[in-house]
Order: C-alpha cells, then structure tokens, then sequence
C-alpha cells in the first residue's frame, strides 16, 4: 500500500516524496489510520524500524495548518541525539506546510529555544529535564496540548526519567491522543500505560530476542589484566571500516578513548558527560570517516542514525540482555553484514549467560590468533564435558579445548 492509501493531508504526502519515501513500513501501515482516528497507540517496535514517521505523519497531518495558540504537539525523547533527529524529520515532512518545530534539550543555552517558544511552535520535540525548566520558567506552557507521544520510554525508565514524565504529562490536557513507543514494556511502562493512556491500541513489530541473522557475534574471554590489550590487539588485526567500542561507564569511556588515541587510533567519544557540540561533533566525524572508532556508552545503542557500522566491540558486557541486541544491532544494518566482539573476564560470567538465556542460544568463544593469553578460568569452561555445555567444533578455523581460534588481519 502506498502512503497516498492512509489518508495523509496533501501537503504531508508532498513531504514523504520528497524525504524520498514512496511505501510505508509495517508500523507505519498499522500506526498511521490508528492515529489518524483518535486512536491512542503502543508501538513495541525497535529501532529503524521506521515510528518516527508512523506518528509524525499522521500528527502533521491533523495539526493542519500553524496556530499562534501555543504547541500542539509534544513529543518526548530520553536523549539530546533522539531529540535532535526527530525534530529534523518533523521539519522534513512538513516542509510544505507552516507548521512550526521546535527542539528543547539540555546542554546547549536557553536563547534560541526561548526565542522559538516565544514566536510560536505547533511541535516541541524536548527531552524532559530542559522541558520541565522551561515550565517552571514560565516560557513554556502545555495546556494546550492535542497530541502527546512518549518515544523510547524504555530508555526513560532506564535513565530515570519516568517520575519528570508523570509531572509533565500531568501539565497536559486531560482530553488528548497519545501514543507510546517502546522496544519492551517492562512493568514500570505498564504501569504508566494504565495511568496516561485511554484504552490504547497496541501494535507488535520487529520485536526482537535474538541478534540479526546477518550479525556475526562471538565471545573472546580473557583474564581482566588482558582486557586493554585484547582490544588493542583485535583492533590491529581485523579488517575494519568502522567500529563503536560500547564501554559501560561515562568515565570508562573516556580512559579507552585515551589509551586508543595513544596508539594512533583516530577516534571520538559519545556519553552524556560531553557537550552538545562535542557530541554533535564526534557523530558527524564518524559519519563522515574522520573517526574511526566511536567509544561510547550505551547512549548510541538505540535510535542514532549511524549507518554503515562494520564491526561493534563490547569492551564491557552490558548488564541488561536487551541492551546486547541493540548495542550488536548497530552494524548489519540495512542488510549488510557484520561482526560483533564481547570481550569477557570472569566477573562477566552471570551477565554473559544472561544474555544467552535471553537470545536462546550459546555466543561462541573464541582466541585471537598470536596473542599472548595469560591462564584464566573461563577457558575451562569450553573444554569438552564442561558444564558450560560450549561448543567443541567451530566450522571455518582450527578449535582447542572447545575455542575457535580466529585468524589475524591487517586493519584497514
């Protein structure tokens, strides 16, 4: 079905030719007639699969044309760079319309936002502590609110913004749409469903427990003396053309971008200590291939658009299963392949099986070819017989005691 099908405004479907967007995705398909008629909406959908638009659209399309009585539509993000895109596609779509957008995110100075707010907006896409200032200064009201999306609201919960949420949904009308969207529904979003939402429609896509067929992912253990080694030694060898190193900690992140900078490694930072400049800034250059490697906590596992990723490197294991398929979700993206690398030491072993409970399925292990492994526990795991149940055959390279050894390369 074509977008002409759903019952977009003119003016909006001029938008979507113009992004260059000709059929909708599956959400889409169902999210767009549900808003378009009242309806409000749960989205469990993951990343790229393309909800933006699934509200963006049908929103514009009802706002109609610019009102000078204040925002009309409000639009939740957990983070700086969600917010920012999003608000890009709202002014994309509705570039043949009046309708003004607005973005309120901290980090940055309050003028221009200020400024907007006063000339009039039909849309703010905020993260909620900037929006929460702006309320209690005076210089943003939401009374006249018709639609309210929270996007991401599993990443709020994560980054405790869930009680800033209930504050600000309370300063909007009761009588509104609203719609959420979530990769899971954890109890807490259940719970703020029943209170926010009026008998809302729920849509599945994409939902996902298990890696992309086209990830490669595999486990390289090693003793936590090593652990700064291996990568250097894995980012020496494979053939790589770019990569984001996922560190678990903002300070963590910092101290790999440093020891990689050392060794020559042309490379940019992204956590929620940097500036919006400086985030701005290391996006755009590993974009652009100025950088890279991007070293970044978990902050860049959903929702940034950062195509063409052709390895991930989890240098810390990440402590909640999800977080694993978003942060190897990164690359193989658009149906192109890729390798991810969890390196493990032993306290890892409770998140790692975690995890493979989660995807159903045991990660390989494997050792670096010509790396000088100092003994740890974790290799008797993999032996035959073990209780770990490893793998003792690894198709395509030579196995010992249940490990595949990977072959080296030269780094592009």
């Amino acid at each position: 079905m074509a977008f002409s099908k759903l019952g977009l405004s003119e003016k909006v479907l001029q938008g979507v030719r113009a992004a260059g967007y000709s059929e909708p995705t599956p959400i889409q398909l169902r999210a767009i007639p549900l808003v378009l008629s009242g309806k409000d909406v749960i989205g469990s959908a993951q990343t790229g699969t393309g909800k933006t638009a699934a509200f963006a659209l049908p929103i514009l399309s009802q706002l109609g044309a610019h009102q000078a009585v204040g925002p009309r539509a409000l639009i939740l993000e957990p983070t700086r760079e969600l917010a920012a895109q999003v608000e890009t596609s709202f002014r994309d779509y509705s570039r043949f319309t009046d309708l003004k957008t607005t973005v309120v995110f901290g980090g940055v100075g309050y003028g221009k936002q200020n400024e907007e707010l006063k000339a009039g907006t039909d849309i703010v896409v905020a993260t909620p502590g900037r929006l929460l200032d702006h309320l209690e200064q005076g210089t943003l009201k939401l009374d006249k609110i018709e639609f309210l999306v929270l996007d991401e609201a599993d990443r709020m919960l994560d980054m405790g913004f869930l009680p800033d949420v209930r504050h600000i949904v309370e300063r909007c009308p009761r009588k509104r749409h609203s719609a959420l969207f979530s990769a899971t529904v954890p109890p807490q979003i259940e719970t703020l469903i029943q209170w926010a939402m009026n008998h809302p429609e729920t849509i599945e896509i994409g939902a996902r427990r298990s890696p992309a067929e086209n990830v490669k992912h595999v486990i390289y253990p090693v003793s936590d003396t090593q652990k700064t080694d291996l990568l250097l030694a894995l980012l020496n060898h494979v053939n790589y053309d770019s990569v984001i190193i996922f560190c678990r900690t903002k300070h963590g992140a910092d101290r790999v971008a440093g020891t990689l900078k050392h060794d020559n490694h042309a490379v940019a930072v992204l956590h929620s200590n940097r500036t919006q400049k400086e985030r701005e800034q290391a996006l755009e250059g590993f974009r652009n291939g100025k950088f890279e490697v991007l070293v970044a906590t978990d902050i860049a596992a959903r929702g940034l658009d950062i195509a063409d990723v052709s390895h991930v490197i989890n240098y810390d294991v990440p402590q909640h299963p999800e977080d694993y398929i978003h942060r190897i979700g990164r690359t193989g993206r658009a149906a192109a392949t890729g390798d991810a690398y969890t390196i493990m030491i032993a306290e890892d072993a409770p998140h790692v099986f975690a995890i493979e409970r989660f995807i159903s399925q045991k990660i390989p292990r494997v050792k670096m070819e010509n790396f000088e492994y100092r003994y740890t526990a974790l290799f008797e795991e993999a032996k035959p017989g073990a209780a770990a149940g490893f793998p003792g055959k690894v198709r395509g390279g030579r196995v010992h005691g249940g490990y595949h050894f990977a072959p080296g390369g030269r780094r592009r």
